[in-house]
């Protein structure tokens, strides 16, 4: 009891939250503040949402609580608001399955105006604790300065998982994790000493997965939830660049093809359904029972053809872990006949959805500004727009949390030009999602400093501990 009473003093005095500032004036509306954290489901154990207030005035004042009692007020000497780490998640842990309030009041000549209360409703299911990125400059210019990192989401707390800096400037990509364990992982390392980095059961391997007699190396992976497989595709990235118009690059493929990886025995397989001249393949995903794989294909292209007229359908191949056979080809989205292209498949964990993303033709959509999420029903085939969390700008490279209840994306919504995580609820059983937002910081002006561009984001069950093993491993 002592304890308790010395901490909420402690808490107290460190907040400066003696004296909450009565309002003069009640304005009836939302305040301005950036990110946009406002009306959200949040995870139970998210970070605090530390926020910017864009409404004129000297100084602010934000009280925080739920059924209309404050547990905590922090008043800021500007517009920037850090909410503290403990009182928050002590409040998240009371309000689950229940609402919270955010209430800003702003003082401004003289007079403190206080705004309509914030309120977001407090989801009983967590969010996977890290989340896994790369960083790397936004443009095609550079790729000597980036690297993997893994975030705390319920902290601030980021830490590097391999940066080129330390491993001789080489470009790193296309890390995926088996069932989002952290102790499954593999990356793609490219330039001198570079390979695919295997982590599993504690060891770390560097291999170059390709089956017999194919030339090109592996590219884009998903991993089996039982770790036993990774399905990659072969592709031959090239790019091309536009003089006028909102998109300055197009990455495109002239040629790719699909095939699984045996992690055990080290071997490459692949068939003539998913492999050969006629047809692009790429972007494949295992379902969670391992069954089946989604994948992207389009017709091959004509040389001399312009890359806009390249549009893929979304399909799936059966496929027997056993006997390492495929079969049973299908279009599943004949997205081309509707002058539309499909990329980046990702099946819910419990396999009834999966999300898209849809622009107008290619399949890199990261650079198209078009690009959307849609949402596939497996059970239905019936499929359509998640317009809840779209944007004007690119929404792409999404993944699923381990439950299934949430997702993250890269969105360029902001300016156009860099990407950054975004978060929101999904409902499993209607397939409806949340408003998205913005992944939280520990100052809320660092997405305004930051140069860099979060590529890939992928929601992971806890931290992985082997760095500086990888590190060694890429200078055998």
């Amino acid at each position: 009891m002592i304890r308790r009473l010395f901490l909420a003093v402690v808490v107290l005095l460190v907040l400066g939250c003696a004296r909450v500032h009565q309002p003069d004036v009640l304005t009836g509306t939302l305040p301005r503040i950036w990110p946009d954290y406002t009306h959200l489901v949040l995870p139970c154990n998210i970070a605090p949402l530390n926020f910017i207030v864009r409404e004129a005035g000297s100084r602010c004042q934000v009280e925080v609580g739920t059924h209309g009692q404050v547990s905590f007020a922090v008043t800021s000497p500007d517009s920037i608001v850090r909410l503290p780490e403990a009182p928050w998640q002590e409040l998240l842990a009371a309000a689950t399955n229940d609402t919270v309030f955010v209430r800003v009041s702003v003082e401004r000549d003289g007079l403190w105006h206080q705004y309509s209360d914030i309120r977001h409703y407090v989801s009983p299911f967590p969010i996977d604790p890290v989340l896994s990125y790369r960083l790397l400059y936004p443009g095609y210019e550079f790729w000597n300065e980036m690297g993997i990192y893994q975030r705390d989401l319920t902290g601030f707390g980021e830490t590097c998982l391999l940066e080129n800096r330390r491993t001789g400037g080489q470009c790193m990509n296309c890390h995926s994790f088996a069932a989002k364990s952290p102790e499954t992982l593999m990356l793609h390392v490219r330039g001198k000493n570079g390979g695919t980095l295997l982590l599993k059961d504690g060891k770390i391997s560097k291999v170059q997965p390709k089956p017999a007699g194919h030339s090109r190396s592996a590219t884009y992976p998903y991993w089996s939830d039982d770790g036993r497989h990774i399905v990659f595709s072969s592709n031959e990235v090239n790019q091309g660049f536009h003089t006028a118009g909102p998109q300055m690059i197009e990455v495109y493929d002239k040629a790719s093809d699909l095939f699984v990886y045996e992690v055990e025995s080290g071997t490459s397989f692949t068939d003539s359904l998913v492999y050969g001249d006629d047809y692009l393949e790429t972007f494949p995903t295992f379902t969670p029972d391992g069954r089946q794989i989604y994948f992207c294909r389009a017709r091959r292209s004509s040389p001399g053809l312009p890359v806009d007229s390249v549009r893929y359908g979304l399909y799936r191949v059966d496929f027997d872990a056993v006997r390492h056979t495929f079969s049973g080809l299908e279009c599943v989205i004949d997205a081309p006949a509707h002058q539309r292209s499909i990329s980046f498949p990702r099946v819910s964990p419990d396999g009834r959805w999966l999300v898209y993303t849809q622009s107008a033709y290619g399949t890199f959509s990261i650079w198209h500004p078009e690009s959307d999420l849609w949402l596939l029903d497996l059970q239905t085939g019936r499929c359509r727009s998640l317009d809840e969390v779209n944007s004007p700008h690119v929404d792409s490279y999404h993944s699923w949390s381990s439950d299934g209840h949430w997702l993250v994306f890269s969105s360029k919504r902001e300016d156009g030009l860099w990407a950054r995580p975004y978060i929101c609820f999904f409902h499993p059983a209607t397939g409806e999602a949340g408003k998205p937002f913005l992944l939280p910081q520990r100052d809320p002006d660092h997405y305004n400093r930051c140069t860099f561009t979060y590529n890939l984001p992928e929601l992971v069950k806890g931290t992985v501990k082997d760095e500086r093993r990888l590190e060694r491993m890429l200078e055998q």
